[in-house]
């Protein structure tokens, strides 16, 4: 199997489940996102909870305090190079690191993070090794 080939292109955020801290749902029970990887090596990872608030101002950057915090507690991004490390065809799980060039939550910035990502029935499911997050994704052909 060719290992790029099987994870270059744009996926869609299917189901987005974390166990850790007692929140199953963190970004509500329908989250949006998509996550990107292409073919020079980076990856691009955005959600978002659904039916976020609108800021008054309807100003980008002019958000109050509040409307600000409750747009960031909905929303996770970060975007890096990304670097494939292994694969088990025993299991069809291609190890992977993903590096936080950007990233929403500043103390991602500059780490670099393991993913374990399996592919099975058109569903990618991706494991973070930081936390105990389960992210299923299907591809947009």
């Amino acid at each position: 199997m060719d290992l790029e080939k099987y994870l270059i292109g744009t996926w869609e955020l299917v189901d987005y489940k974390f166990s850790e801290a007692g929140n199953p749902e963190p970004l509500g029970p329908n989250p949006k996102g998509f996550l990107m990887y292409t073919t020079d090596g980076f990856v691009s990872a955005q959600m978002m909870k659904q039916g976020r608030s609108s800021y008054q101002s309807g100003n980008l950057h002019l958000g109050s305090t509040e409307e600000m915090a409750e747009a960031a507690a909905g929303y996770l991004a970060y975007a890096g190079k990304f670097a494939i490390t292994g694969f088990d065809k025993e299991t069809n799980t291609v190890s992977l690191e993903h590096h936080m060039d950007v990233s929403m939550n500043p103390t991602w910035l500059g780490e670099t993070q393991k993913r374990f990502a399996t592919y099975k029935d058109g569903l990618l499911n991706i494991h973070a090794d930081v936390n105990d997050a389960q992210l299923i994704w299907k591809k947009i052909e």
